[in-house]
């Protein structure tokens, strides 16, 4: 890996050319199950990227969300569009890019939080990651509503906030998938 190289940025800081290819990774990595609403959710915030020489081969993003816990409305860094290209897999790209996205929500959140596949879900907690016990929800258009789908797949990534992983957890509101 002597050209592999990482770079954090926020959304802002992204030329277009690195925009297309970052769409063009996640579309190759999640094999064209990855749509508009999840382009979305993964923008807006800060960016790992790997890059091998000029070929991009590896990005996640952590943007803030507000979560619903124990009474109080917690500021969470919720990783988004973690992806690694097929062809540069199980070579530690996963870990760099989580390494970065991992110190940003420590640093700056009261909580992390994502929804997990279940191909991902050794990699998570081998990292810390805890998988949430309780009950989720979303609060809606329509007020709170339970999100029992989502259940299994949440998990967190403790900071200094104190957290009941059997409480209540419930997330804001967006297009797409809300977890």
């Amino acid at each position: 890996m002597p050209d592999t190289r990482l770079e954090i940025a926020h959304t802002s800081a992204l030329a277009t050319d690195t925009l297309v290819a970052i769409r063009q990774l996640l579309n190759a990595a999640f094999e064209g199950d990855f749509n508009d609403d999840d382009w979305e959710h993964g923008l807006g915030g800060m960016h790992a990227l790997v890059w091998d020489g000029d070929e991009l081969i590896g990005h996640g993003s952590v943007v803030q969300r507000r979560m619903l816990h124990a009474g109080r409305s917690l500021r969470c860094g919720y990783v988004e569009a973690v992806a690694v290209h097929p062809d540069h897999q199980r070579r530690g790209h996963g870990a760099m890019l989580m390494g970065a996205l991992e110190q940003i929500i420590r640093d700056a959140y009261e909580l992390g939080a994502l929804s997990s596949s279940e191909a991902a879900v050794d990699f998570y907690l081998a990292r810390s990651w805890e998988q949430w016990r309780g009950p989720t929800s979303a609060f809606t258009p329509h007020g709170i509503e339970r999100t029992e789908d989502e259940d299994d797949s949440t998990y967190i990534l403790r900071t200094s906030t104190p957290l009941d992983l059997r409480g209540s957890l419930t997330c804001d509101w967006r297009e797409g998938d809300v977890w």
